[in-house]
């Protein structure tokens, strides 16, 4: 595609203009030959300082908000108008894949990944074409704009064009908000799950948490909201957008009865039958089932296919062993290690709970105290341990979890992960439960530099046996 072409709206050279591209890169480590490169204002550095390397890679032109002096052509633009131009061009590239398939958006501090799994999962047992975009698929939560387009470009892309709905959920993060990665994209839904202390080390405060979050809730980026009301944030939410709004919330839910096995309830009159565990699991359901009613689906429709989901990678996995229950979910933080012990506590039948979990290196670092009162205070016993310590101290780490651990509360520390894990398995008689938090789906682990293969999930089935 040429130059020209994606740059629709600038006046270039005939030179520049006839420019063959085949790929739009922020990241001078993926560009390739043919690549026009954009030099973006970044946290740390501007990207102006990787033209070279990117010219080097084979970028054959640059976008920027500043003069580079480069051996290649250099479009500069005024920087309130970088990122819709790097959207624009990122859609353009891959042929403007966000035009073929319904787009929906979820954002919250907790329940994302479920919400967004649920919904593409609830749409294919529609038989919709379905796919989601977020944790479990790509590095970032919300990627930037050139990775998000292509990887929307290749979802669709293998959809059945005789189907006639399509569908991809996106999870949107707080950071791309702020960052407008999701520039150029309009959702059918924009979703709301709830909202607690988390990233406010890169937002300073809840109330500017918040402001990002509800920014995706504009005729600018959505159509339609679907809005959590149990949760402060989501009712101040509902009440402050100018969008239509469809408000969820636990009394959706009639006659409700979970168990390690799954969990049943009656909504809007239909009965659901499904395979997932936990309570939280239950709000996650109603979050999703009213997304699919909002986009058109059938309620009875939508509640029969909800035995047909299965359960979330790393979210409430049960194992057994030795007579020993092991539960290993994500939760990370204060409010989800909390909602998560909870639901575990109401379907034990006995025994105690011993619980495995450590805080995130390079990460909000005021959540580590209220993160270790909470945990300490709702178990029986815990093993404090490493999570991702990445450039951090793991015991500095540690250090500032056990600030907030309760006065009474059995308490061990172990730095590593593995042997933590092991040492819970191992002080676990019959009838106990074992939750070990924090990580759930990942298979890494990152220390310092280093990216170490790690799944709680294998740790755990390798100990049982």
């Amino acid at each position: 595609m040429q130059l020209g072409d994606i740059l629709d709206d600038l006046s270039l050279d005939v030179s520049t203009s006839s420019l063959e591209v085949s790929r739009v890169e922020i990241d001078s480590r993926e560009c390739e030959s043919g690549t026009l490169f954009f030099a973006m204002p970044g946290t740390r550095q501007h990207g102006a300082a990787f033209v070279k390397d990117a010219i080097g890679r084979g970028a054959l032109a640059v976008v920027s908000d500043r003069p580079i002096n480069a051996t290649v052509p250099v479009v500069v633009v005024p920087t309130s108008q970088l990122r819709a131009l790097l959207a624009h061009a990122s859609a353009a590239i891959v042929a403007h894949p966000e035009t073929r398939a319904k787009l929906v958006a979820v954002t919250g501090t907790n329940g994302k990944t479920s919400v967004t799994t649920l919904v593409s999962s609830l749409a294919r047992a529609l038989s919709w074409n379905a796919a989601s975009i977020g944790t479990l698929t790509n590095q970032r939560t919300t990627p930037a704009a050139p990775e998000l387009y292509r990887t929307l470009a290749t979802l669709v892309g293998h959809f059945n064009s005789t189907t006639p709905d399509s569908l991809v959920a996106i999870e949107v993060s707080s950071h791309a908000l702020d960052q407008r990665r999701i520039e150029g994209l309009r959702f059918c839904v924009a979703a709301f799950t709830n909202l607690s202390h988390e990233h406010l080390d890169y937002h300073g405060t809840m109330e500017q948490y918040f402001l990002a979050k509800a920014s995706l809730f504009t005729i600018e980026y959505a159509k339609r909201a679907v809005i959590w009301i149990d949760d402060p944030y989501g009712q101040r939410l509902a009440e402050m957008t100018a969008l239509p709004v469809t408000r969820v919330s636990r009394g959706d839910a009639k006659d409700v009865e979970t168990t390690l096995q799954g969990s049943t309830f009656f909504w809007r009159g239909h009965l659901v039958n499904s395979s997932l565990v936990g309570d939280y699991n239950v709000d996650n359901a109603l979050l999703a089932m009213a997304i699919m009613s909002t986009l058109g689906a059938s309620d009875e429709q939508v509640a029969a296919s909800m035995g047909e989901v299965a359960s979330i990678p790393g979210r409430f996995d049960v194992l057994y062993g030795n007579g020993v229950t092991v539960i290993v979910d994500y939760a990370h933080t204060p409010e989800g290690l909390q909602r998560l012990l909870s639901d575990v506590r109401l379907l034990q039948t006995g025994g105690r709970m011993i619980t495995v979990y450590g805080a995130g290196g390079d990460r909000d670092r005021a959540k580590r105290p209220e993160m270790g009162r909470v945990v300490s205070t709702l178990s029986d016993l815990t093993v404090v341990t490493s999570d991702n310590p990445r450039t951090e101290a793991p015991d500095a780490i540690i250090d500032a979890v056990m600030v907030g651990v309760a006065p009474s509360a059995q308490v061990v520390r172990d730095v590593d992960r593995r042997s933590a894990i092991a040492q819970a398995l191992a002080g676990a008689e019959t009838g106990d439960v074992v939750v070990i938090a924090g990580k759930g789906h990942e298979s890494t682990q990152t220390v310092g530099d280093l990216v170490l293969p790690f799944d709680d999930r294998v740790v755990v089935q390798e100990l049982l046996k």
